[in-house]
């Protein structure tokens, strides 16, 4: 889906650039990388799969405040996955797809699926996630 299909659709609208908040995001992202990196040494992999994603959901909503937009608080999550695929190069698209994957295994986990995340599939979530963050670092700039 395309950036006006999305404003069109309301999952996502446009407000004033917010550098700040970007920035402030940015922090959280990188935050939730180490503390990913720290859960699967602690064993935790269904926890640092879910904080992986949680990195890449709060850098995909920096990049949404840098560029002034916001989700709608339906479908949030959903909403962040398809801006950052529809504004970044393609290129990039492997890093969304996994950023959508994670969102939906990350559900999978804490709603039903408890324990189902292997040490492999944490790695590969917390190589994603800083591929993601990393990738927004370049866009953002804060």
């Amino acid at each position: 889906m395309d950036l006006p299909e999305l404003l069109r659709k309301g999952l996502v609208r446009k407000s004033n650039p917010d550098k700040k908040l970007a920035h402030d995001l940015m922090l959280t992202a990188e935050r939730d990388l180490k503390a990913a990196a720290d859960n699967i040494k602690s064993g935790n992999h269904d926890w640092a799969l879910a904080i992986s994603y949680n990195a890449m959901l709060s850098a995909g909503r920096a990049l949404m405040a840098f560029m002034g937009y916001s989700a709608s608080a339906e479908a949030h999550h959903l909403a962040v996955v398809q801006f950052c695929a529809s504004v970044l190069p393609p290129h990039s698209g492997p890093l969304a797809v996994a950023f959508n994957r994670y969102r939906v295994r990350r559900h999978d986990v804490i709603y039903g699926e408890a324990g189902s995340v292997g040490p492999e599939e944490a790695e590969s979530a917390i190589k994603s996630a800083t591929a993601f963050v990393d990738k927004m670092k370049e866009k953002i700039k804060v």
